[in-house]
């Protein structure tokens, strides 16, 4: 493995020249709350008080003629223990019986919404999030996997991925993922340190991690990512770097690097990490960036944005080139211009002027679905306004770059004058070398890249009232 990882890291570091124009200075500066704008407005403004009929106007019109493909999310909430970091909504229980009990009523939803779909559109992307999808023992996702063929048409060579826990999984399981069209997966890691895993009460042997990165190459899946996160309890700058160098042995194609999220006044376990004071610095957390951005790009892959890094030839990368990156409720992604259509507690659906998010209660939402109603508890109707916005900041956060032509031939407005103020709100990034503007447009700098969130944020019309109930933004 480590000859390999030599040859393909150098064959990597031909491919495509590190970036090394990070300023910690400025990021110290300007790291601020703000959303990670996997959508516009933000879920933060989701609200109960949209009529479910107006949703049901909207699905409506979602699958008129002209209809675009679509993008199937299922969240499968099940852990067989907590993870005291953990922002995702889920049920702790070791009761596999469960995940049975859990898709009689997940197969209710999807005939209800299937009821209402156009049943030919091309599904192009499936993804298995959680909890731990692989909670559900090989027969019952097997199952999940017939059903979704027998409502849907999957389109061929659709991006099927799913979300792998690997203290959670038998090569069974990548067996019956494989016979069901999975193509992609995503390991959690966080940190192969072991007083990290300690503190955030998740055990995980790096035996375990290599031992799933084989089976699923074996299997055939074509890319495989692993997550981390810096910023948790007992990490260092040094500690964080050799856990980068230990994912790297494996060869990932892309690796997600988060900053933690400590929102305490959400996920109320986050609040002893507090208690023990085990939390590193700002300054820590700050340099284990630096770390991170350094081995990663150092090594070849490409800084695609928020924490996304992936090899020069994966779809990612080539999309970000292209110009056709688009970001959802999964984050990056390369299905654009598909409809969203999420199943399962707590799942967000999204047509081209909606959101919708099913009850994060387990036992509400199964009690809609058993009723023959769409489980909404949360949802959003975009005004023009908000949609024109919307454009303006995910093609910040996938380009990197606006045209105010292109986007004003887009949008039927003059985007220079409609949005002086916020354009004029970009002096002091531009003084800082953050942007580069011209009369046609502006461009993020390299330097300005691990600053999107808060550049994007310029043009969010919705922010400041509610700055403070999002993380920061490195």
């Amino acid at each position: 493995m480590l000859a390999s990882t030599h040859s393909t890291t150098m064959s990597l570091r031909q491919a495509t020249a590190p970036t090394t124009d990070l300023d910690l200075a400025l990021i110290r500066k300007y790291s601020a709350p703000a959303p990670r704008y996997t959508s516009y407005p933000p879920a933060t403004k989701f609200t109960a008080e949209v009529p479910v009929a107006r949703l049901e106007e909207a699905i409506a019109a979602d699958n008129g003629p002209g209809a675009g493909p679509l993008s199937l999310y299922f969240h499968l909430p099940f852990c067989e223990s907590l993870c005291w970091y953990c922002g995702c909504n889920t049920v702790i229980t070791t009761r596999r019986e469960a995940a049975g009990e859990y898709l009689d009523d997940l197969e209710r939803e999807m005939a209800l919404v299937a009821s209402r779909l156009d049943r030919e559109r091309p599904v192009a992307q499936v993804h298995f999030g959680g909890g731990t999808p692989t909670f559900l023992p090989p027969a019952v996702l097997t199952r999940l996997g017939r059903s979704i063929r027998e409502l849907f048409t999957l389109a061929p060579g659709a991006e099927f991925g799913v979300e792998i826990d690997p203290r959670r999984l038998t090569r069974d399981h990548i067996t019956a993922l494989r016979a069901l069209g999975a193509n992609r997966a995503s390991l959690g890691v966080q940190d192969t340190n072991p007083a990290v895993q300690l503190a955030i009460h998740r055990w995980q042997p790096s035996s375990l991690t290599a031992q799933a990165v084989a089976w699923l190459r074996d299997e055939g899946f074509a890319s495989i990512n692993i997550d981390l996160i810096y910023g948790l309890p007992m990490q260092t700058p040094d500690s964080f770097g050799e856990t980068i160098d230990s994912v790297l042995e494996l060869e990932p194609d892309r690796l997600s690097v988060f900053s933690y999220a400590h929102v305490p006044w959400l996920r109320p376990a986050q609040r002893i990490f507090e208690t023990r004071g085990q939390l590193p610095s700002p300054e820590e957390k700050l340099a284990m960036f630096a770390v991170a951005h350094a081995r990663l790009t150092g090594a070849g892959y490409v800084d695609i944005g928020l924490d996304h890094f992936a090899r020069p030839d994966d779809e990612l990368a080539l999309a970000q080139r292209e110009g056709t990156l688009h970001r959802n409720f999964q984050g990056y992604s390369t299905a654009a211009g598909a409809s969203l259509y999420g199943f399962g507690v707590s799942s967000i659906s999204s047509t081209a002027d909606t959101y919708r998010q099913n009850r994060k209660e387990l036992s509400e939402w199964q009690a809609d679905v058993r009723a023959g109603r769409l489980p909404v508890e949360r949802a959003l109707v975009l005004t023009p306004e908000d949609r024109r916005r919307r454009t303006l900041i995910m093609r910040l956060m996938c380009d990197r770059r606006l045209d105010y032509s292109a986007l004003g031939a887009e949008l039927g407005l003059d985007v220079a004058s409609t949005y002086a103020a916020e354009i004029a709100r970009l002096d002091a990034l531009e003084a800082d070398g953050l942007v580069e503007r011209t009369p046609g447009g502006m461009q993020v700098t390299p330097r300005g890249v691990p600053l999107l969130r808060v550049i994007a944020a310029v043009f969010d019309a919705t922010l400041a009232p509610a700055a403070h109930r999002h993380a920061a933004a490195v």
